[in-house]
């Protein structure tokens, strides 16, 4: 005799556990998406502002996943995620699908993903790739991996933050958006680290650095994602749209994971020292492209 389960539907309410500088635009978005939307921080005070646009910001994870239809997470790190998800079990019912946004490596998915099977929840494995701005605007590109229920349920949660979602799995656990994410992340610490290095090398030699962006300049080492950074340095405007210490934490996660896979990440450790170094010297809440500053003895 077949179960009768019942047609996954669309959610109305989802909780959002993090409110950062990823998570704050996430969820004001999906409020001025027609959801009803709770929030928690650990700092309520900076998820306080939402209140204006309409978010219910609760004092505990368990207040803010109470009756919603999804939970999404978008904390610093995997330990993070997972603590806030045990915060949330009392009130988490079976069944909840449970999109998880925090970029926590692989090695903190097989927790992850065993809170959601002991606790029947729906686990969705769903990075995004995008910073402050993408995330302000609501166009983060979503990757997420998850069984075709969960697709309809979030399909408008996902469509209240993001331009495009790509689904590149069917078993969250099996941590396919997360590979994908770490991968795309290696590339883009990979040019942070080498536009901060050229432009350091630059001051170094008593280069004018505006010289090496027009030499450059629309040929095939150009890209406008050297031209977004260099400007950042150059005109000492360095406010975070992805944190210095942040991107340590990712740079080690990738290398992590590339000895989980026999493979070995140079440029990527080189990468996470220069983050750590940057941070050392006091620039580790500006945007990563502080690392140009792990290049010089002085701070």
């Amino acid at each position: 005799m077949t179960e009768n389960l019942p047609t996954p539907r669309p959610a109305r309410s989802v909780a959002v556990l993090g409110t950062g500088i990823m998570g704050f635009p996430m969820a004001r978005n999906l409020a001025g998406a027609g959801l009803e939307v709770r929030a928690w921080n650990r700092t309520r005070a900076k998820a306080e502002p939402l209140t204006a646009h309409g978010v219910r910001v609760t004092d505990t994870p368990a207040e803010a996943v109470d009756g919603a239809d999804a939970v999404l997470t978008m904390l610093y790190d995997g330990p993070a995620a997972l603590d806030a998800m045990r915060q949330s079990a009392p009130a988490l019912r079976p069944g909840v699908v449970w999109a998880q946004s925090t970029t926590a490596g692989l090695g903190a998915l097989d927790a992850l993903a065993a809170f959601a099977r002991e606790s029947g929840l729906v686990f969705v494995d769903a990075p995004v790739l995008g910073t402050k701005q993408p995330a302000e605007s609501g166009q983060l590109l979503v990757l997420a991996a998850g069984p075709d229920s969960a697709r309809t349920v979030l399909a408008p949660v996902f469509d209240g933050v993001g331009g495009r979602t790509l689904w590149v799995g069917e078993r969250g656990e099996e941590g396919a958006a997360t590979r994908l994410k770490l991968v795309a992340n290696s590339w883009v610490l990979t040019v942070t680290n080498g536009t901060a290095e050229a432009l350091a090398l630059a001051k170094g030699l008593g280069v004018d650095p505006r010289a090496f962006l027009d030499a450059v300049a629309g040929g095939p080492l150009d890209m406008g994602y050297l031209k977004a950074k260099a400007e950042l340095l150059l005109s000492g405007r360095l406010e975070a749209s992805f944190a210095t210490r942040t991107a340590e934490k990712d740079a080690r996660l990738i290398v992590e994971a590339g000895e989980r896979a026999g493979v070995r990440l140079d440029v990527a450790a080189a990468g996470a020292e220069r983050f750590r170094r940057a941070t050392e010297r006091g620039h580790g809440d500006e945007d990563m492209v502080a690392s140009y500053f792990a290049s010089f003895d002085e701070h």
